[in-house]
């Protein structure tokens, strides 16, 4: 679903024709991803139009990133703590 939106915004009914699941699955998927800040909605008539957030992705981006600090850390007391053993 992410991935489909990644190529443009699409209302709740164009996600769901393209997918083997149900406008009400959709519409919680959905719900999921702009309540983590993922992807953004617009009100446009009766539809609702949902499109990537890229300040989301960024902040993402940014938490995920945060996670090589710790990696390298523990790699570069890997021989360290080897050699005490």
């Amino acid at each position: 679903m992410f991935d489909r939106l990644r190529a443009g915004p699409k209302s709740v009914g164009e996600l769901a024709a393209a997918m083997p699941v149900s406008q009400p699955a959709v519409s919680q998927h959905l719900r999921v991803l702009r309540d983590a800040g993922l992807v953004d909605v617009r009100q446009q008539g009766t539809r609702r139009i949902y499109r990537v957030s890229f300040a989301g992705l960024e902040v993402l981006r940014a938490y995920i990133e945060s996670f090589w600090t710790d990696v390298l850390g523990a790699f570069a007391d890997t021989p360290n703590q080897e050699g005490k053993r």
